[in-house]
Parts: structure tokens; C-alpha cells; sequence
């Protein structure tokens, strides 16, 4: 096992032993119309999920060259493509000719895209390649009708996308060296189980939840704060990306072990957030939980669309059953608590109570994700990408 997990772990057996937990330097105050505003609101959506890279697909969800996903996001009609060089690139989904969505949504293998309205004919390039009844129609440069490219990159086996075109970003500037720290985790080698979309309370109140251990034993007592301590944190952070390590409840045991026999990866959960909208977390053994949240219309909602991952494909009872287990805790976990406690947020966040949130000190992964937001909110830091 790698120096960095030991390393994670005696970190989190020490605050658990001390009865402590990583800490940012202070309580942040958060206005509540900081959740509410939607003037705010759109400039942040503008500014942090259109101008700059997010997570839109997951590189195993394009496994050939041919390989296709088409998918509205925040309004966006967008299409990927694997070419037959392997790399994936994006475009606005929308026919050149009279503004037809070329491919319906969904994914799956396809040669060229015909637009269903007057069948004009797309390559894996974005360029047209065909038109029907040309000689009829007239002359044109078809090398000026291409569907429009989007910024797009692929990395550590996570496709990322900006979904304002005539804009550039290079990823490993974005990335950093937490495209080493996702590397680790080697997304491509996994088996997609199951995959939905689910509707959600406002982006910061959903996201909120993503970044911290403080409710885990009070809401998720009946799914994942089964396995894992409740306000146990221990946080890294390249920027505005994050890897959370908490403890499981197993991690008691190491005391009594030499570090030399540990099996760390047994007693930590990491989860990897990547600003501003993903979030993959290893929950147990050879099962993973991949999220990717996009703000919806108004403050008050979003859809997180939720890749349930196996470390191989299940083909035995056991493995189907495990696999349809985790899918199903997860669920519950996000749906039925995170979810249903965000929503009771949002019916009660005009009402008054509050004219603003506090973000503990045992919430620095909060903090941090906050912080960030209103760093490329008031500058035009998207442009350093």
C-alpha cells in the first residue's frame, strides 16, 4: 500500500485518539443571499460553471472510438465524441442548418450524425461531411458549417468541458497535480453499474453536503455513517480541488497494530472533490459513487447525475447482489437524507430565521469550496485557464 494512503490514515488515527479533527483557522459567516440572490446566482453560474472546465462524462462512458454521449446540461444541448484518433471532443449538439438537435439524448456507437430534420451529415470531427438534396439547395463553404466545438479535454480518466465556445483552457494548468492524485484512483479500468439523474435542492446547498463529516452520524446512521466516524476530517487541497479523508469505524484497530502490518486502505474513505461540480467517493471495497452536480434554473435547484461504479463488471449472484446493495445505499444516503434535508433548507431559507449561515471550523472543505467561488466570481480568473 502507498506511503500517501499510511500516511492518510495515521493522520485520521491521531485525530481520533485526540478526539479532534482537521480545522480551518475560523467560523465563516455566509450571507444567506448568498444562497438566494438570482442576480447572484446567475453571475456565479456564468462565471464558475460556464467559463470554466467542469466534469461531463466520465472517459469509461466513451469506451471506442464511435463512441457517443449527447446530454442537455444547464441548458446547453452538448455532444461528445471519441474520434477515431481516441480523442473526445465536445460540440453544441445543434444542426448548422436550421438548429435541429443532430442526436437525441442518450449514448451509444454511431459512424456520422445525420440531423433529423434535413438529414445534414456530421463526422466524428464535428465537420459536415454531407448534405441531403445539396445540388438542389445551393452552394455553401461546408468547411464554415461544422457543429461548433466546445473546449474539451480529457484526464485521468475524466472528461472535462467548457460549455462557452470560442474559449480555451489548458487542463493541466486547471488540474495541477490533483490530476496525479485522481490518477490514482484509474476511473477508466472501472465498470459503469448503473447511472441517473436526480433532482436536487439549490447548488451551494447541495454541495454543502459533499464537504464535510460533521452530519454523517446524525443523517446517514442507517447507510454510509454505518462504516463511517462523524466529524473526523482530514482535508488536502491543491487550490480549489479537494481530497477528504475520513475515518472508518474500523480505524480504531490500527492502534494495536504495527504501521508495518496496517492495511490503511481498509480504515479511510477518501473522497475527491474537483471544483466545481464532481465528486468521487470509494465507499466500500470495490464500489465507487461518481457525482457530478449542475446548477438547475433558479437558486433553488440543481441535478446530480450519479455514476455507481464496480471495480469489474458483476457476473456472480454475490457480486450482483453487492453491487445492487451499494447502488441501492447510496441512494438512500443522497435521495432520501442529503437530499431531503437540502430541500427543507430551500423551503425555509426566505423565511427570515437566518440572514446568515455559519461554515465551522470543522468545515473547512466548505470553507475552502466557498472561498473559491467568490475568487472567480469577483475576478475574471476563468481567463488564467
Amino acid at each position: 500500500m502507498s506511503d500517501r494512503i499510511q500516511g492518510l490514515a495515521r493522520r485520521a488515527l491521531t485525530h481520533l485518539q485526540a478526539g479532534t479533527t482537521d480545522q480551518a483557522n475560523d467560523i465563516l459567516q455566509l450571507p444567506v443571499a448568498m444562497y438566494t440572490d438570482p442576480q447572484r446566482y446567475s453571475r456565479e453560474v456564468q462565471r464558475v460553471f460556464r467559463e470554466l472546465p467542469i466534469a461531463v462524462a466520465l472517459s469509461l462512458e466513451l469506451p471506442e472510438p464511435g463512441s457517443y454521449k449527447a446530454m442537455n446540461l444547464m441548458d446547453v444541448p452538448l455532444l461528445l465524441v471519441r474520434g477515431e484518433d481516441r480523442v473526445v471532443r465536445a460540440f453544441l449538439n445543434v444542426c448548422r442548418h436550421r438548429g435541429a438537435q443532430v442526436c437525441a439524448e442518450g449514448g451509444g456507437k454511431a459512424r456520422v450524425f445525420a440531423c433529423p430534420y434535413h438529414a445534414w451529415v456530421y463526422n466524428h470531427h464535428g465537420e459536415l461531411a454531407g448534405r441531403y438534396a445539396a445540388d438542389t439547395f445551393g452552394d455553401i463553404d461546408a468547411s464554415q458549417y461544422g457543429l461548433v466545438s466546445l473546449p474539451c479535454a480529457e484526464k485521468s480518466g475524466v472528461v472535462f468541458a467548457m460549455v462557452s465556445p470560442h474559449r480555451t483552457f489548458d487542463i493541466d494548468q486547471w488540474l495541477g497535480d490533483f490530476a496525479q492524485e485522481i490518477g490514482t484512483l484509474d476511473l477508466s479500468s472501472w465498470h459503469l453499474f448503473e447511472q441517473r439523474d436526480l433532482p436536487g435542492p439549490g447548488w451551494k446547498v447541495t454541495m454543502d453536503g459533499y464537504l464535510e463529516a460533521y452530519h454523517h452520524n446524525i443523517v446517514h446512521g442507517r447507510t454510509v455513517g454505518q462504516f463511517t466516524i462523524g466529524n473526523l476530517l482530514v482535508l488536502d487541497t491543491w487550490g480549489p480541488h479537494q481530497r477528504l479523508t475520513f475515518g472508518r469505524k474500523s480505524l480504531p484497530e490500527l492502534a494495536n497494530q504495527p504501521e508495518e502490518a496496517w492495511r490503511p486502505d481498509v480504515h479511510v474513505r477518501l473522497i475527491h472533490n474537483c471544483f466545481p461540480n464532481l465528486s468521487i467517493s470509494g465507499i466500500l471495497g470495490d464500489h465507487c459513487l461518481v457525482s457530478q452536480v449542475f446548477p438547475g434554473k433558479t437558486p433553488d435547484t440543481t441535478i446530480t447525475r450519479q455514476s455507481v461504479l464496480s471495480a469489474k463488471k458483476p457476473e456472480t449472484e454475490a457480486e450482483l447482489a453487492a453491487t445492487r446493495t451499494f447502488s441501492a445505499m447510496t441512494l438512500q444516503a443522497v435521495q432520501d437524507e442529503d437530499y431531503v434535508l437540502g430541500f427543507s433548507i430551500q423551503k425555509a431559507i426566505l423565511s427570515g430565521a437566518n440572514d446568515h449561515f455559519l461554515i465551522g471550523r470543522n468545515e473547512p472543505a466548505v470553507q475552502n469550496y466557498h472561498r473559491w467561488v467568490a475568487y472567480f466570481t469577483r475576478s475574471n480568473a476563468g481567463a488564467e485557464w
